[in-house]
């Protein structure tokens, strides 16, 4: 279990070091979880050595949420005090990210109608 959680790990660190390198707006965490994918893609026998960790992580992932919810108590104050600008940036954001699936799905399904069409189907 230690070589597997150190392995995640790992993932993390170089994951932190190259968005820190490249100065990219991406989140270093987010970056090593593509290249763990990358890597158990390419290397599959190492997710039988993986899983078991990960699952473990997985089962506690709720206790992971008690730093962020420290922090929420501990700035009700100002979240109170944005409230208008956080509820607006949240509606916005919902209804650009619903646009913005309706218009690819509906830009895939023209293209893929076609396709369906000429098979006689």
């Amino acid at each position: 279990m230690i070589p597997a959680f150190a392995t995640l790990l790992a993932f993390q660190l170089v994951g932190e070091a190259l968005v820190r390198a490249l100065v990219v707006p991406v989140p270093g965490p987010v970056v090593g979880m593509a290249l763990l994918l990358l890597a158990l893609v390419l290397r599959p026998a190492w997710t039988g050595a993986i899983k078991p960790t990960a699952q473990t992580l997985l089962q506690h992932l709720s206790l992971l949420f008690v730093p962020a919810g420290v922090g929420v108590m501990l700035h009700l104050q100002r979240l109170g005090d944005e409230a208008l600008a956080i509820g607006v940036a949240l509606v916005i954001s919902t209804w650009v990210g619903l646009a913005s699936a309706a218009i690819t799905m509906a830009w895939l399904m023209k293209r893929v109608a076609p396709a369906n069409g000429e098979d006689g189907s």
